[in-house]
């Protein structure tokens, strides 16, 4: 709000003071007279600080719905009704200019200066104007914005075409209720409009730096706006390298992520120097990649408007929305704030109707569909026109050279321009923009040398003087066919890949909204929910998305989240998650999330933040790939050399003759090689394996994890609420003082809305026995000790006995010594009560322990419990002494940690801390990798690296199987890599072949081009394999 005051002020302290108004008296309650000659309310000495007021908001909401609502008779005639018969805006729009105002009058008393700082009218204005000139100036300043090059990303809703005179630096405006000059300029103030190249009126800088201020003032950032793009085109891992190069050389990127599986990209981007556009054009220009904004944070629907899709996209966006962008050649995405402005209502806000699109698939995998569409059509245009080709040249038919390779030539020559043809600017923009030779270049050459030659061959052939080879177009054409094949299948098995795994799909795409008392309204899209909405669920159909149940009763199978085949009690105040399947009754249900951020989206957005992320092995890879492309141009130069010298020293050849058979060899060497396999060893291994591992309850929220936990070395464990099920119940009460419903009743005020399971376990306890709350003062919660508060200037404290310095007194002792959880409670130093805890160990602790033990994994246990319940859960898990620590304090946790990490050993320690989040954040983060053990809905607020969705100790073993398994498959595909190039390089080569008679084995050049699919495929079909691994 600070932020927001300064800026505003800094604004309107750019206007001119207007005649007689000085800097600090302009609305500030100095008489003078309007036009007509009264004193005007706005500044009257009864608001001398606040000049505005919230007849100022009616008056916007007003002007705003009459410039939304217009004159649409059908899409908003109850709302044209309401405005008329009221002379009020309509309710959404109330709503809307509440929402986006009533701050900034709160904070500065005037929004008049921060409206005419944006160049719209101002706030005390009420200037009616006929539908259609609100259109037209929508129009036109939409047109002025594009041609002064500003990019208008969200222009508030209501905002007009500025008039002819100026009002500071803004445009002026008659203003009936304001007083007069106060929002005028000196009468000697003149603003004159610079020229734009193409001769419109560009808006004033001021205004300009006004409205990009505030616009990211409001954006909540300086400046960084989080890009996620879907990307069409890439192919190979050299195409991924190019286009980090591209986007690593953007000054205003930062936080790149790519992914050639999931065919995406992700960034943050400083759109006070670029623009999201500018970037996408920039991709384009420089590697020929195909861009679309896809939205993964936030909100967004798609739309069809029901006329231009142009004329859709240039009119005001409505208050909440963020950007506007054009998906196809009829659909139109649009971003949006849910808790600005709801999703049903947003459609109606638009002055041009629209209808929602139909559903699209997640996000991410639209784009990769999109391709293998593409190469489909493409490799089957190639396949049609090869099959002439071949057979001209194969089958036995009459001798007539010249008019088969006439043929021959023709449709060679459509498959070198169409279908390869995007293969030219691919690898020459690579040479020029990012410096590397990627594996099109090599396409470019072996299929360009394969034609050129054929051309050649075909001329000496037409001139009566054909080659002893003759012409091979078939080489050429069945080249490119095959890559084409190749890149197809592995396109379509990598798409399939990663569509089998995703978690998504577990969303229901249509909810049942209700009224209050059951009755239902209709039935909808789930995308058209919003805050607010009731909506119910029929028996044995799927939960839309998270909510609070507030009527009706069922069992609900949440065994997709939790892995328990038990179905779960639901009743009033039961939290439901997406996702899972309601039994035989009814529920009514409140909704807490939208569909686009619930616990299902929540787990998605996770799992593609591993997808995205790269393991340190994976720059190996990387490396390996670069230097490949290189070292195979290297050798075929080398292949080529070898061939002619033995043509004309071993075999007595001509020198053309040599050439022509060395060239073949050159041609099989450039393509048969495929750095493919050796790019994606690693990441489809981790995109399988994440998704396999959620759809377990493990979600790994890095690639880093996945590779590193196999290597697990010591697993540190909590105790409440990670060995023990954190369900602490109250068995035992000492009252040290007389007044004992007083000390309880204080007691319970103290920790009635504490988070941690041992306050909230005292609070349930003494909810039941019927004690009512006393007012505590100035509480707040001191980590890793307890919670504390002042009553009559005493101060009360909760927590353990340690840091209430009571650990020596006899009746703590008591407790302690039954080996239960203490909670103290003293007020001004002298204890009052102490509370004695227990807590049952999970059913599935030892056997998880033992298996860990047992795989040679070392295993401590750590909390902040007293002695004698810290030993006795040891104690039952059969857990070393010497690797068990009480009383620690969240500093003491991370400081064992570090001395693990430190211990002399064979290996790198890779210690695993797996906690419950309760006051374990600094834990988590010391530890190698950081396991949080989920017990609700809220997964993405944990800071852990991993994250176990089921309550189950048996999820720790899981996370290391899961690891061991993927790392295993990822060696697995580095040895075939290097074994498929090996022996594809030395058969392509003719090192295999004799040199002097010529026999032996090699790979005709006409079949090199299956070099891809054969290296590829296998890598795809090991990484599929961890679906059906059993952890």
């Amino acid at each position: 709000m600070n932020l927001e005051k300064r800026s505003t002020e800094r604004f309107a302290s750019r206007q001119p003071s207007p005649e007689g108004c000085s800097k600090d008296e302009c609305c500030s309650g100095e008489k003078e007279q309007t036009k007509d000659g009264l004193q005007d309310k706005c500044c009257s000495d009864e608001k001398q600080k606040n000049c505005c007021d919230d007849s100022c908001i009616d008056r916007l909401a007003v002007r705003e719905c009459e410039s939304s609502c217009g004159d649409n008779n059908d899409a908003r005639s109850s709302t044209s009704r309401e405005r008329s018969v009221t002379g009020s805006a309509c309710r959404t729009h109330k709503k809307l200019a509440r929402n986006r105002y009533a701050a900034k009058l709160a904070a500065l008393g005037c929004i008049c200066r921060a409206l005419v700082a944006l160049g719209e009218e101002s706030c005390c204005a009420t200037k009616k104007r006929p539908t259609s000139d609100i259109r037209q100036a929508r129009n036109k300043s939409s047109h002025s914005s594009r041609t002064s090059g500003i990019d208008y990303k969200a222009e508030p809703m209501g905002s007009s075409l500025p008039q002819e005179d100026s009002c500071g630096t803004a445009m002026k405006l008659p203003v009936p209720n304001c007083k007069a000059g106060c929002c005028e300029p000196k009468a000697t103030t003149t603003v004159k409009p610079k020229r734009s190249k193409q001769g419109e009126n560009s808006e004033i800088k001021e205004q300009d730096d006004a409205f990009n201020y505030i616009s990211n003032m409001e954006k909540g950032a300086a400046g960084n706006e989080f890009i996620a793009l879907s990307i069409s085109g890439m192919t190979c891992t050299g195409c991924e390298t190019k286009l980090q190069r591209v986007l690593g050389t953007v000054p205003a990127i930062s936080n790149l992520k790519t992914s050639l599986v999931m065919s995406r990209t992700e960034f943050n981007l400083d759109v006070r120097v670029m623009s999201a556009d500018s970037v996408i054009k920039h991709i384009e220009r420089t590697t020929e990649f195909k861009c679309e904004r896809i939205s993964t944070q936030g909100s967004s629907i798609n739309v069809l408007p029901l006329g231009d899709v142009k004329d859709f996209l240039n009119q005001n966006f409505p208050a909440g929305v963020s950007h506007m962008q054009a998906v196809d050649k009829s659909t139109v995405c649009i971003a949006f704030d849910p808790k600005v402005v709801g999703a049903r209502d947003l459609i109606d806000l638009f002055a041009q109707p629209s209808t929602l699109a139909a559903p699209t698939p997640d996000p991410g995998l639209t784009a990769g569909s999109k391709h293998v569409r593409k190469m489909g059509y493409m490799t089957a245009l190639s396949v049609v026109l090869t099959i002439p080709v071949l057979v001209l040249a194969w089958a036995p038919i009459g001798q007539n050279d010249i008019a088969y390779g006439s043929a021959s030539l023709a449709l060679a020559t459509l498959i070198q321009f169409i279908v390869a043809g995007p293969f030219y600017p691919k690898a020459i923009k690579s040479l020029i923009f990012s410096r590397m030779i990627e594996m099109d270049l090599l396409i470019v050459l072996s299929t360009s040398a394969a034609y050129i030659f054929s051309v050649v061959s075909f001329g000496y052939l037409v001139s009566g003087h054909p080659l002893s080879t003759g012409e091979f177009f078939e080489t050429s054409t069945l080249l490119v066919s095959l890559i084409m094949v190749g890149r197809y299948i592995s396109a379509l098995a990598r798409q399939k890949a990663v569509e089998s795994i995703s978690i998504r799909s577990l969303q229901t795409s249509r909810a049942q909204l209700a009224n209050d008392d059951g009755s239902l309204i209709s039935e909808i899209d789930a995308r058209l929910l919003q805050y607010g909405d009731i909506f119910s669920v029929l028996p044995e159909a799927r939960i839309p998305t998270d909510g609070v149940v507030i009527g009706g009763c069922s069992e609900v199978d949440e065994s997709m989240l939790t892995g328990e085949s038990r179905p779960v009690e639901k009743e009033i105040g039961s939290k439901v998650i997406a996702g899972s399947v309601n039994g035989s009754g009814k529920l009514l249900i409140r909704l807490t999330r939208l569909p686009g951020e619930n616990t299902i989206s929540s787990i998605a957005s996770m799992v593609d933040d591993a997808k995205l992320s790269k393991p340190k092995i994976q720059d190996m890879a990387d490396t390996i790939a670069s230097y490949f492309v290189p070292l195979i141009v290297f050798l075929t130069m080398v292949t080529f050399s070898i061939w002619i010298a033995i043509g004309i020293t071993v075999r007595q050849q001509s020198g053309s003759e040599a050439a022509i058979h060395a060239i073949t060899f050159a041609i099989t060497v450039l393509i048969v090689s495929c750095p493919c396999a050796i790019g994606l060893a690693v990441p489809m291994v981790i995109v399988i394996g994440s998704g396999v591992a959620a759809e377990h309850g493990v979600i790994f929220k890095s690639a880093n994890s996945i590779e590193a936990a196999y290597k697990t070395t010591h697993v540190v464990f909590d105790k409440t609420g990670t060995l023990t099920e954190g369900k602490l119940k109250v068995v035992e009460e000492r009252v040290t003082v007389l007044d004992k419903e007083r000390i309880r009743s204080q007691v319970l005020g103290l920790v009635a809305n504490s988070k941690h399971p041992v306050s909230a376990a005292v609070a349930s306890y003494l909810v039941e026995q019927g004690v009512r709350p006393a007012r505590i003062d100035g509480i707040k919660a001191i980590v890793g000790n307890g919670i504390e508060g002042t009553i009559n200037g005493k101060v009360l404290r909760g927590g353990n006995v340690r840091w209430l310095d009571v650990g020596s007194d006899l009746t703590v002792k008591l407790v302690i010594a039954s080996g239960y959880t203490t909670f103290g409670v003293t007020l001004n130093s002298e204890l009052c009560i102490v509370f004695g805890l227990s807590d049952s160990i999970r059913p599935d602790a030892a056997d998880t322990i033992l298996e860990l033990k047992q795989s040679g994994v070392f295993v401590s246990l750590l909390s902040g419990d007293d002695d004698g319940a810290v030993q006795k859960v040891a104690a039952q898990l059969n857990i070393d002494l010497d690797r068990v620590r009480s009383r620690c304090s969240p500093g003491e946790k991370q400081e064992y940690i570090r001395k693990l990490s430190e211990e002399p050993s064979e290996k790198k320690p890779i210690i695993v801390f797996v906690g419950d989040g309760t006051n374990d954040a600094v834990a988590l983060a010391q530890a190698t990798i950081g396991v949080h053990m989920n017990s609700g809905t809220d997964v993405a607020q944990s800071a852990a690296d991993v994250v176990l969705m089921r309550s189950t100790l048996k999820s720790v073993v899981k996370m290391i199987k899961i690891s061991h398994a993927a790392v295993l498959r990822i060696k697995f595909n580095f040895a075939w890599a290097f074994v498929y190039n090996l022996l594809a390089i030395l058969l392509g080569s003719g090192a295999l072949v004799a040199a002097n008679k010529g026999n032996g084995v090699r790979i005709p050049p006409e079949y090199a081009g299956l070099g891809e699919l054969i290296s590829v495929l296998p890598v795809i079909t090991i990484a599929i394999t961890l679906k059906w691994a059993k952890f």
